[in-house]
């Protein structure tokens, strides 16, 4: 693509940012960090306590997108078959005969709203390893490929609340970015509710379609790094792991540390976020503004860290600073 094509496709991403503010006060780095999965093509997890705008800010990001949209609600009752679907018996109207045919379910669509992912069972989870993973869904024998673009952007209450059941390892590890949602300020807090109890007339008007995504997705990928950047980003990924380790914190705080997918996803969404801000080579700010939400979900606390209060966005921040990032 020329300059004069990939600039028109690069400044709808302000425009997206802009539709998605409309609707929702404050969370600017959310905001961010959700265009950033949504530009390197990954999915994204959203935990925040009820009431923070999760939902709707996933339905404005689609409501901006001239793409297929569908919502699952997740429930304790909801089964695998509810979200990729199941054979059902059609009758034919002239012959009579009769054969079985795959009527697909919600997932296949090219943005999903995962509601409240971890309110369903471990076993209902997991039908969306493999949509996650391949971008296809095998039911009876046959594989489905998915229509591109597709992301999942899933929601979760925080696992201390009643009625959630935590999500698998390895389904936490498809999820490129874990954004988390914290409170409003005092200040945005009161826009929020004098925004919302008034008359309410916005609406976003659909401003970039699928193939302006996927031009996008390949942009990123084309943002430069350089070795030295890489070799910091390989250095920080192998230091989360205890067994091959000097750092004291990761030593005393963590029973395991984080795969080599994590400094592919590091990668990725680091040049999304250069490429968000008009920049076309990667710099290590850009490193340290996407490690929390890359690492968060991809290191496990052991037993002491967690009895003395410990988080692991802590033990992230010192290895920031151990590396000089």
């Amino acid at each position: 693509m020329t300059e004069n094509e990939i600039q028109p496709i690069l400044d709808k991403m302000p425009r997206l940012r802009a539709g998605i503010q409309q609707m929702i006060i404050g969370q600017e780095a959310v905001i961010d960090q959700l265009l950033i999965a949504f530009m390197a093509g990954g999915h994204a997890l959203l935990e925040g306590v009820p009431g923070l705008a999760k939902t709707l800010m996933i339905r404005t990001l689609a409501e901006a997108t001239s793409v297929r949209f569908n919502r699952i609600q997740f429930t304790p009752d909801l089964m695998p078959t509810d979200i990729i679907g199941t054979e059902v018996l059609q009758t034919d109207a002239e012959t009579g005969h009769r054969q079985f045919q795959f009527k697909k379910g919600p997932i296949f669509s090219n943005i999903i709203l995962a509601d409240e992912i971890n309110r369903t069972p471990p076993k209902t989870q997991a039908a969306l390893l493999e949509a996650m993973q391949e971008r296809s869904v095998t039911y009876a024998g046959r594989t489905y490929q998915m229509e591109q673009p597709f992301f999942i952007l899933a929601t979760q209450n925080p696992i201390e609340q009643s009625g959630t059941f935590p999500l698998p390892e390895a389904q936490l590890d498809r999820f490129l970015l874990y954004i988390i949602i914290d409170y409003p300020e005092a200040g945005e807090e009161f826009e929020i509710l004098k925004a919302t109890t008034g008359k309410q007339n916005t609406k976003v008007e659909p401003i970039i379609n699928g193939e302006d995504i996927q031009q996008i997705q390949a942009l990123v990928r084309e943002v430069s790094i350089s070795d030295q950047l890489i070799q910091k980003v390989s250095e920080l990924v192998r230091t989360t792991r205890p067994a091959n380790t000097q750092s004291k914190v990761v030593k005393e705080w963590i029973q395991w540390g984080a795969g080599p997918r994590a400094g592919q996803a590091l990668i990725l969404t680091a040049k999304a976020h250069a490429l968000l801000n008009n920049r076309f080579a990667v710099t290590p700010e850009d490193l340290k503004k996407l490690a929390l939400p890359v690492l968060r979900h991809r290191m496990l606390l052991n037993f002491k860290a967690e009895a003395e209060g410990k988080t692991t966005d802590e033990v992230i921040q010192q290895l920031l600073q151990e590396q000089q990032l």
